[in-house]
C-alpha cells in the first residue's frame, strides 16, 4: 500500500482533511501523550536534530506541520537571530502552540499560521532553513509537499526532517512493532478517546519510505547532499538535505 493512501479514518475522502480532524481532536492531549508515550525521548530527538542544523547566522526558518510548536520554540531558543514561521493545517494545535509561545516570551520571534504544506503562501526562496518533525508522514502528497519546501527554501539553504522510522535490528524491531501496534492504541484509547489516531500512527510509519527511500524522494524533487542519521536504534531518523 502506498504511503499517500494511508488515512486516519476512512479510505474515502481527502487525507489532509482527515489529518486535520484527527489533530484538532488530539490537540488538548497531544503534548502530554507525546511525553508519556515516548518517555520524553521525543525531546531528546528534537534537541539532537536541531544540533545538526543549528547556525547562528540563520535568520528565517519555516517549520512545516509545526503542531504545538515544540520544534519552533526549541529552534528560536537555539538560534537567537532567527525568526520562525510555523505552519500547520490543524487550528486547534496552533492554538495550543500560541499559548506555549506566549508563555515562553517568544511571541516576537515565532509566528504560527494555518496553511497547507502542499500549497504554501510564501514566495520562492523565502527561508534559510526549513524543518518538519513528525509531519511529512502525514502529507497527502509526499512529493508535492517536499517540492513546496524546496521552492520556498533559498539556494544554499537546508532542510531537516525528523520522522519515525522502522528499526531493522533484532529485538528492537519486534519490540517496536508490538509497542506501536498494540500498546500505543490502547493508551491512546484511554487518554485521548481517539484510538484510531494511534492505529493510524502505526500504519503510517509502516508505509513511510524511510532511510534510503526517503532520501531518494528528496533527491527527486531537487535536493542535494542528502543524508540520514537513525536515532535510538532506528526508532526515529533525522534527514538532512540542501538546495543547490
Amino acid at each position: 500500500m502506498d504511503h499517500d493512501v494511508i488515512k486516519p479514518y476512512s479510505k474515502e475522502g481527502e487525507k489532509k482533511e482527515q489529518v486535520q480532524t484527527m489533530f484538532d481532536k488530539l490537540a488538548p492531549y497531544y503534548d502530554f501523550l507525546n511525553r508519556l508515550l515516548t518517555l520524553r525521548i521525543d525531546v531528546v530527538w528534537r534537541r539532537n536534530a536541531i544540533k545538526m542544523v543549528s547556525n547562528p547566522q540563520v535568520k528565517d526558518i519555516c517549520d512545516i506541520a509545526t503542531g504545538t510548536a515544540d520544534l519552533a520554540i526549541a529552534m528560536a531558543k537555539t538560534m537567537p537571530l532567527a525568526q520562525v514561521t510555523g505552519v500547520d493545517i490543524a487550528v486547534k494545535m496552533l492554538e495550543v502552540g500560541d499559548k506555549k509561545i506566549e508563555a515562553q516570551g517568544l511571541s516576537n520571534r515565532i509566528k504560527l499560521e494555518k496553511g497547507d504544506s502542499e500549497s504554501l503562501r510564501f514566495d520562492d526562496a523565502s527561508f534559510d532553513l526549513i524543518t518538519s518533525s513528525f509531519g511529512v508522514r502525514n502529507f497527502q502528497n509526499l512529493s508535492g509537499g517536499l517540492a513546496e519546501m524546496f521552492r520556498v527554501l533559498r539556494p544554499g539553504g537546508k532542510i531537516m526532517v525528523l520522522e519515525f522510522s522502522r528499526p531493522r535490528i533484532f529485538p528492537i524491531k519486534q519490540l517496536f512493532n508490538i509497542y506501536f501496534q498494540y500498546v500505543l492504541p490502547f493508551i491512546g484509547k484511554i487518554t485521548s478517546k481517539d484510538p484510531r489516531a494511534y492505529k493510524y500512527l502505526y500504519e503510517s510509519v509502516q508505509q513511510f519510505p524511510d532511510y534510503e527511500r526517503f532520501s531518494s524522494v528528496l533527491q527527486e524533487v531537487g535536493f542535494v547532499k542528502t543524508s540520514f542519521k537513525p536515532l535510538t536504534f532506528g526508532i526515529c531518523t533525522v534527514y538532512l538535505a540542501s538546495k543547490p
